[in-house]
């Protein structure tokens, strides 16, 4: 079982992510923004972070970089959550040390099928 971290400033969108990942076995942990994410994983052993890019306090890209400052998170895969098709968004986001990228609205099986690829 794996600890996924989930976070999205809408609460329907994290709580749609949990519902997959926990139906598929996985521990899951939700954060409203980036701040909150950025202390969650400080607090504990995270494998695997899905973050919305658009997000008040710390957007996923600044999640991104912070995370990637931390030696236990350099190799942890993070995927990025958007509404944005925009490709200057997804290099800021590689940029940063993003592993994946999930345009929504996107199914459930897609969510998994990234899941599975990056663990």
């Amino acid at each position: 079982m794996k600890t996924i971290l989930t976070v999205d400033d809408a609460s329907t969108m994290r709580k749609m992510v949990s519902f997959t990942l926990k139906s598929a076995g996985h521990q899951v942990l939700e954060a409203a923004d980036g701040a909150e994410a950025f202390a969650t994983a400080q607090t504990r052993p995270i494998d695997l972070v899905i973050a919305d890019i658009n997000m008040p306090r710390m957007n996923g890209i600044e999640l991104t970089r912070n995370l990637r400052g931390l030696p236990a998170y350099r190799s942890v895969p993070i995927v990025l959550l958007t509404t944005e098709s925009d490709p200057a968004k997804k290099n800021e986001g590689r940029a940063a040390g993003a592993t994946g990228w999930i345009t929504k609205p996107f199914s459930q099986d897609q969510l998994l099928a990234v899941v599975a690829k990056v663990l």
